[in-house]
C-alpha cells in the first residue's frame, strides 16, 4: 500500500506524495502500453500464422495434385508403350491368319509344318491375351464406325449395313481399339 492510499482527503499531499503518485501512475500507463503493444504483436503473429498455414495447405494440395497427375500420366504412357508394343505384333496375327485362311493350301502342306506354325500361332495369341488383347470379327453384326472400317458394299440378303466379310481383323486391348476390323457391309 502506498502513501498516497493512506492519506486522507482534502488533506494536502507533499510533494514527495505526488511525485510517488505520478510515478506509479506513469508506470500503469507504460504497462498498459506495453501490453497494448504485446497484444498487437501478438495479433500480427497469429495473423502471420494463419496465412503461413494456408500456404503450407496451398502447397500440400499443389503437390498432392501435381504427384496424382504425375501418376496418370505415368499410367497413360505405359498404356501407351503397351499398345504400341501390341500393334507391332498385329501384322504378325494377320500374316497368321492369312496363312491358315487358304485352308486348301493349308491342308496340302506336311502335317508336321502345318503343326509348328499352328503352335507359333498360338504362342502369339498367348502373348496377345497375356496384354488383354482380343480379336474383332464382327461377322453378321451392325456396321459401328468406332470398331470398323468399311472397304466395301456388297448386295446381300441381311440387314442393310450389317457385316457380311472380315478381310482384315480388328483387335482392342482393355476397351481401346488398337485397330478396326477392315470389313465389307450389306447394301
Amino acid at each position: 500500500m502506498t502513501h498516497a492510499d493512506t492519506h486522507e482527503p482534502g488533506e494536502e499531499l507533499t510533494d514527495e506524495e505526488e511525485l510517488e503518485i505520478t510515478d506509479e501512475e506513469g508506470q500503469a500507463a507504460t504497462q498498459k502500453d506495453k501490453l497494448k503493444q504485446l497484444r498487437e504483436q501478438l495479433k500480427a503473429v497469429n495473423t502471420e500464422k494463419r496465412e503461413l498455414l494456408e500456404e503450407v495447405q496451398r502447397i500440400k494440395a499443389d503437390f498432392l495434385n501435381s504427384k496424382k497427375r504425375l501418376e496418370e500420366q505415368q499410367k497413360a504412357a505405359l498404356a501407351r508403350s503397351e499398345n504400341a508394343f501390341v500393334a507391332a505384333l498385329l501384322p504378325l496375327a494377320d500374316s497368321f491368319t492369312m496363312a491358315m485362311k487358304d485352308t486348301a493350301a493349308w491342308e496340302a502342306t506336311d502335317e508336321a509344318w502345318r503343326k509348328g506354325v499352328e503352335g507359333i500361332h498360338t504362342q502369339l495369341e498367348r502373348i496377345l491375351a497375356a496384354h488383354n488383347v482380343s480379336a474383332i470379327n464382327p461377322v453378321s453384326e451392325s456396321f459401328d464406325p468406332e470398331r470398323h472400317e468399311a472397304v466395301g458394299t456388297t448386295e446381300h440378303e441381311s440387314e442393310s449395313e450389317t457385316v457380311v466379310d472380315v478381310v482384315q481383323l480388328g483387335y482392342e486391348r482393355n476397351g481401346t481399339i488398337l485397330r478396326p476390323a477392315k470389313v465389307v457391309i450389306s447394301s
